[in-house]
């Protein structure tokens, strides 16, 4: 059932993928709640503007909140090095590689 995830994250054991799922789970979740206060801050609410415009805003938000807080909470999980790999390579395809090349 994991054979798929385990060679394409490249993990020793199916063990090994549980902490990674349990991060993305909870990084879910705690971005959403970081994304709160600072949509507060910017006085973004569904009572100030429509929640037409609200909920698409506040998702915008919550995309580089996410993207900032999975290598943290993969750090306290122990996962910091597969999330950074990752971050690294999921920005890349996103063009924005230029963030993590060294100049020479």
């Amino acid at each position: 059932m994991f054979k798929k995830l385990k060679d394409r994250w490249d993990l020793e054991n199916n063990w090994a993928i549980l902490p990674i799922l349990v991060v993305f789970a909870i990084n879910g979740s705690f971005a959403a709640w970081v994304a709160k206060p600072i949509t507060n801050l910017l006085g973004l609410s569904p009572e100030t503007i429509s929640a037409y415009l609200y909920w698409p805003l506040r998702i915008l938000l919550i995309f580089p909140v996410y993207q900032l807080t999975l290598p943290i909470v993969g750090w306290v999980f122990g996962q910091f090095k597969f999330f950074w790999a990752f971050e690294k390579k999921f920005l890349s395809r996103l063009g924005l590689g230029f963030l993590f090349k060294k100049e020479n």
